[in-house]
Order: C-alpha cells, then sequence, then structure tokens
C-alpha cells in the first residue's frame, strides 16, 4: 500500500515567517484538523491579518517529526526542516 504525502497550506504572521526562514524557528504548533503526517509538506504563507493579504513570500518544509506532548487536546508540535 502507497501511502502518498499531503501539503498543507498554512498562514503564518510576519514575525513568525521571519524565524522560518532564517532556520531559527525549527517547528509549528498548530490544531491537527488536517490529518497531519510526518513527511507531509508545508506550504508556509506569510499572512498580514490586519490587511488580511498574503505578501507573496512562501516556505515549503517538510514534517520530520510529531507529537502531542504537553499540548492542548488536538494540538501537535512538528519538527520541520
Amino acid at each position: 500500500m502507497i501511502i502518498l504525502a499531503k501539503r498543507h497550506e498554512l498562514k503564518i504572521l510576519p514575525e513568525y515567517y521571519n524565524e522560518v526562514y532564517r532556520g531559527v524557528k525549527t517547528f509549528e504548533i498548530r490544531k491537527n484538523d488536517r490529518d497531519f503526517k510526518v513527511g507531509d509538506t508545508l506550504v508556509i504563507k506569510e499572512y498580514f491579518p490586519n490587511s488580511e493579504s498574503f505578501s507573496g513570500r512562501f516556505i515549503e518544509k517538510k514534517i520530520t517529526y510529531i507529537t502531542d506532548y504537553a499540548q492542548n487536546e488536538n494540538y501537535v508540535v512538528m519538527a520541520i526542516v
């Protein structure tokens, strides 16, 4: 049985986008409403909530590890590279 990895498009605030871009922030904490799996790709798009617009900048990151340890219900921490 072949399981195909999914692509998930996610909004992110500029201050967090910049940290992911610089390689400082190597994780995402998200509600697991998309059935995230190791091997999936996150398409992380810089988003400005005040103007409800995207900058056009995005980063693709691969999920390498997932845990729900000590998280709110239905939230996960994902290691990304």
